[in-house]
């Protein structure tokens, strides 16, 4: 079996602090993580150290595309909405969670798209 990963796709073009950016992180890490449905592909992620790899997008439709062809694709996938409790409007999509599955398959969707990098200006 191949290389098995996470990938988290997060928004950039939102004004939010670094600790919402990661909490919308973890929230697309988790409930991809509970869509997943092979447990063999779950158990080789977990036992390999549970790969993550973050990637940036710059709006909400660039997030939205990817959903959906990961969706076409037949990847475990959650897309997340904000519920606006602390610095965003209720129903905000922030973030992206693709996996865990095989590496090739989440690079089809994701494969072309940049790294987060840190020298994103956090609010």
């Amino acid at each position: 079996m191949e290389e098995v990963k996470q990938v988290i796709v997060l928004r950039t073009d939102l004004e939010i602090s670094a600790g919402k950016l990661i909490v919308q992180a973890c929230h697309a890490s988790c409930s991809s993580l509970l869509k997943a449905e092979k447990t063999e592909i779950i158990d080789k992620w977990v036992r390999e150290g549970s790969k993550k790899v973050i990637l940036q997008v710059k709006s909400e439709e660039e997030l939205k595309k990817l959903y959906f062809k990961a969706l076409r694709l037949g990847l475990p996938c959650y897309l997340v909405q904000d519920a606006g409790l602390t610095e965003l409007k209720p129903g905000t999509i922030t973030a992206l969670g693709i996996g865990p599955e095989s590496s090739s398959l989440i690079d089809k969707v994701t494969g072309s798209i940049p790294l987060l990098k840190g020298e994103i200006a956090f609010v």
